[in-house]
């Protein structure tokens, strides 16, 4: 394999499992990731449902979704994802989603899309963070501390198809006041084409589900190691507000506001080079302290 291809390789797998299946009308299948572990990574789910919605829907673009992991996925397992057409109005449509496995729902997901109008426009402020440029690369970083750093797992050293450079080093002591937020840039791997608008919106559902539930957990990294805590997606929700390049930098800033009875709530603004606000995310996730041995 060139040194090109190699650089390339899982964004082009992440691109091959989002090319999905149609088996019937409105029934689409899809393939999985390479992964570490026995579940499927809930960015994937999300963005393929997300792609067989769109698959649905002519000349509008998705402004918002919302969906709920209800089982963990197999990823020896192709995943169904059955569309439910529920309204094409004369501004927005509206799809129901539902992912299934061995005949078991396990994520559901409703999305909405909108004719591009114009209208009134605002936003809040950027962030001054230090830019791509001045950050290492985060599986670098990785690979290089890990013999010292036994809280530095697997999956942080393994390659992902987003590049990713965190303004806060990942296992790396923070003060208080910083532990409740994580901002984080992050860039696709390959070019992609301008004719498929609705693969970038994909791609970057796929993108603000990854490290968003672990911010919950960065109040209390003082009290608990990451590696004695069971978490997982519970539920997300995403909304589109401008068009974006998601194989140029994006800044997710990523933060916590409150945790309780073993669930955590997290918050994402996405943010381009220009400062534009891009999208914005929620979600709640499993956050459970696992018993001792």
């Amino acid at each position: 394999m060139s040194d090109a291809n190699a650089k390339d390789a899982e964004a082009k797998q992440l691109l091959s499992v989002l090319a999905l299946e149609p088996i019937e009308t409105n029934l689409f299948r899809g393939t999985n990731e390479d992964r570490l572990g026995g579940r499927l990574f809930g960015g994937q789910v999300l963005a393929q449902a997300l792609r067989a919605a769109t698959a649905t829907v002519d000349g509008r673009r998705p402004h918002s979704l919302h969906g709920y992991f209800m089982r963990a996925g197999d990823p020896e397992r192709p995943v169904l994802y059955d569309v439910e057409r529920i309204r094409d109005g004369s501004s927005f449509t509206t799809r129901r989603v539902v992912a299934v496995q061995a005949g078991d729902a396990i994520f559901n997901m409703d999305a909405s899309f909108q004719i591009d109008e114009p209208g009134l426009s605002h936003e809040i402020a950027m962030p001054n963070v230090p830019r791509p440029d001045a950050l290492e690369d985060d599986v670098t970083r990785a690979r290089r501390e890990a013999p010292n750093n036994p809280q530095i797992s697997p999956w942080a050293q393994r390659r992902r198809p987003f590049e990713t450079r965190s303004v806060f080093p990942p296992d790396s002591p923070r003060p208080p006041r910083e532990r409740f937020w994580n901002p984080v840039w992050v860039r696709f791997r390959m070019a992609l084409p301008d004719s498929d608008r609705a693969l970038r919106y994909c791609l970057l559902a796929y993108a603000s589900d990854m490290g968003m539930v672990s911010t919950s957990s960065l109040p209390h990294l003082a009290e608990v190691q990451r590696t004695d805590l069971q978490m997982a997606s519970l539920d997300h929700a995403l909304w589109f507000h401008r068009d974006c390049r998601i194989d140029d930098w994006l800044l997710i800033v990523k933060r916590t506001s409150t945790a309780s009875g073993a669930r955590g709530m997290n918050h994402a603004d996405f943010f381009d080079l220009d400062g534009r606000l891009v999208a914005s995310a929620s979600q709640e996730g499993l956050m459970r302290r696992v018993a001792a041995s």
